[in-house]
């Protein structure tokens, strides 16, 4: 694989500014971000390029990590340390992180894995980490919009265990292991960026 054939997403392209509107705000006092999935790496070298102060951690899954590291090598920053593989069901890395970010990726996981990266959470979180989870979710049950409802259906088509999550059950999960909620922004095309704090008072 060259440079060239790096892996893209377009949707990465659409929502990276405004997610990192959002980033800047939260993450602005941080120093150090997991970024747990990647994927194709487009959102860890314009997030890293964009705040230079904060080192960005990449990780997904082993047949991703090619990819990430080929947007890594052509971009060069000095504030992205090589990939890590993680696998929420199994492998975290030991280290500690102030800041955690994750894009679409809690509809690709199945429920049980969706626990599993609350649960382990704790391990990778400082005292006072700030996480940031972006993504389209559903509320009170029901869809907010057509082309959500239509993109849960062609998730569910390509495997029986993907779907858009309801944001009230994640909202729950992440009381369970200390994180307050503090804030539920509405973001472009029907998505929401989910931010908390953790707060070991309520652990």
């Amino acid at each position: 694989m060259h440079i060239q054939d790096k892996p893209t997403s377009p949707a990465c392209e659409r929502n990276r500014e405004p997610i990192l509107t959002v980033l800047r705000e939260y993450f602005r006092d941080c120093s150090a971000v997991l970024e747990i999935g990647s994927g194709t790496g487009q959102h860890a070298v314009h997030f890293a390029a964009s705040l230079p102060d904060l080192t960005w951690q990449t990780s997904d899954r082993t047949e991703y990590l090619r990819g990430i590291t080929l947007w890594l090598d052509e971009v060069a920053l000095n504030n992205t340390p090589p990939p890590l593989e993680l696998d929420v069901n199994r492998n975290w890395p030991a280290q500690r992180f102030d800041a955690i970010f994750s894009a679409n990726t809690l509809h690709i996981m199945s429920w049980v894995e969706v626990e599993h990266f609350f649960t382990r959470l704790p391990e990778v979180m400082t005292d006072s980490a700030r996480v940031v989870i972006y993504g389209p979710f559903n509320y009170a049950g029901q869809f907010t919009s057509q082309s959500n409802a239509l993109f849960d259906a062609m998730l569910r088509t390509q495997a029986a265990h993907q779907g858009l999550r309801d944001s009230e059950a994640v909202i729950s999960l992440a009381d369970q292991i200390g994180l307050r909620l503090l804030e539920d922004r509405a973001m472009p095309a029907n998505n929401r960026c989910l931010i908390w704090e953790r707060s070991l008072k309520c652990e």
